[in-house]
């Protein structure tokens, strides 16, 4: 799609971060996409027309303009992904970055983006060029030093200009580019400040066009809003072909990265990794580390065999009950799984088990600074939370699955197999599952229960 814009006046208009949907003025609500309160302002320059999407538009020259080629005549191999060099986040993207394509990196600050970053420039087997917008090339050079990274062939451009990188790639002509930050990245066409949805918009643009002709795979670092959202406008990630995200406490040690776009295979996989003074390590086995530090015999721990993409994860859920001052409503505080999920399931306990839910503070967390999402955390999240009302510990060789409804019965969720199978191999004898589960190895016992009443009875609770 080609964006026109005009060159000579300023004017002042509002953009939608959301979907990128222009207003002449501010509303509340955006007409594109029906959001509250997306709005942002955003300065343009009117007068002349002038295609801000063309690479060779009043920029220096990227390199020669790419031929037109029949479909039979293409080259496969040319669409190969190239190995990064890093097996977790190889086996991620489904063998690695394939040329030409365009890969966004989005986490939190400090959680390890830059870090794996310059691993993939230490690992990558030909020649890296390195646009550290955000840094200095002196701290990209301490980093380095750190992950003994340092090599001739990975340059460094503290630029932020288009018309700087354009110039890099053509002089370096290197096999991978690395952007941090394209919030950073500015284009001398748009007339707002970098980071501006115009800008971040023009520039993703751009870059896209860059790697194609090019046909060398870009990575491009993206941040993040509070609520855990890549920032800018949603249509940046529908430019891109890949959207990688980090996930994890950056106060703990592990990192989950999964794909969340992927137009070169699938994105029902995760890859785990530790932080460590030398770098991000690839975990073989996380399940390991989430369960290492577990206290058995206490009240509201549960141990949950989870799924995350295709990989089985077993986690530890902890809940914690505490009775609140009269007359006032009970707080709900839940890390590392969703709240709303959170509140419907007090809701269910409240009127399918008549437990006090509204009378106390309720505290829930998935340990190790996990995010679990599915739906196959309510049955374990329930047990949690009635073993700490209780002041009942749940048996320490009991896992749970089971998604509950709002009648208190319990659901089947997916792939139940490959749950009994990663408990059974961390030594979990029993597990709490939905009544239609189908059969589990003889060496598990297997308890399927139809609703809540039945699975508080399984536990002893």
């Amino acid at each position: 799609m080609r964006q026109t814009m005009w060159v000579s006046k300023v004017r002042t208009s509002h953009v939608c971060r959301e979907c990128g949907t222009h207003h002449p003025k501010w509303t509340g609500q955006c007409t594109g996409c029906g959001e509250w309160n997306s709005l942002v302002e955003e300065t343009t320059s009117t007068g002349v027309p002038i295609d801000t999407t063309s690479p060779s538009t009043t920029r220096p020259r990227s390199g020669e303009r790419s031929e037109i080629e029949a479909l039979d005549a293409v080259v496969s191999e040319t669409g190969n992904p190239l190995p990064t060099g890093v097996e977790q986040l190889d086996t991620l993207l489904g063998g690695g970055l394939v040329p030409g394509s365009v890969t966004l990196v989005g986490g939190e600050p400090g959680i390890g983006k830059s870090t794996l970053l310059l691993q993939v420039a230490r690992e990558w087997t030909g020649s890296v060029l390195y646009v550290c917008a955000e840094e200095s090339a002196r701290q990209v050079r301490q980093r380095a030093d750190r992950l003994r990274a340092i090599r001739s062939d990975v340059w460094l451009l503290a630029e932020s200009g288009l018309g700087d990188i354009a110039e890099a790639v053509a002089t370096t002509n290197p096999s991978l580019v690395i952007v941090d930050s394209i919030q950073m990245i500015s284009d001398p066409l748009v007339g707002s400040t970098p980071g501006s949805v115009a800008q971040v918009r023009s520039s993703t643009q751009f870059l896209v066009h860059l790697a194609k002709r090019h046909s060398i795979p870009f990575v491009l670092v993206g941040h993040v809003t509070k609520e855990g959202d890549l920032a800018g406008p949603r249509v940046l990630e529908h430019l891109v072909d890949t959207v990688v995200s980090f996930e994890g406490d950056r106060h703990h040690s592990l990192r989950l990265v999964r794909a969340i776009k992927h137009r070169f295979g699938a994105t029902n996989d995760v890859s785990v990794f530790e932080m460590t003074s030398d770098g991000l390590i690839g975990v073989e086995d996380p399940s390991q580390l989430f369960l290492a530090d577990r206290r058995t015999h206490v009240a509201g721990s549960v141990v949950v065999p989870t799924l995350e993409g295709k990989r089985p994860l077993v986690v530890e859920l902890q809940a914690l009950a505490v009775q609140t001052t009269p007359g006032v409503p009970g707080r709900r505080n839940a890390q590392g799984l969703d709240p709303a999920r959170l509140s419907m399931v007090l809701a269910v306990l409240a009127r399918h088990c008549n437990l006090p839910t509204a009378s106390l503070d309720i505290y829930v967390s998935v340990v190790g600074g996990v995010k679990i999402t599915e739906p196959g955390l309510d049955l374990p999240l329930a047990l949690a939370i009635g073993s700490a009302i209780a002041g009942r510990p749940i048996p320490p060789d009991v896992a749970a699955f089971g998604e509950v409804g709002l009648g208190g019965e319990i659901r089947q969720v997916a792939q139940p197999e490959r749950r009994y199978s990663e408990a059974l191999r961390l030594g979990f004898d029993r597990v709490i599952a939905p009544v239609r589960s189908p059969d589990a190895h003889s060496q598990l016992d297997l308890v399927r229960v139809g609703d809540l009443s039945q699975a508080f009875d399984a536990v002893g609770l």
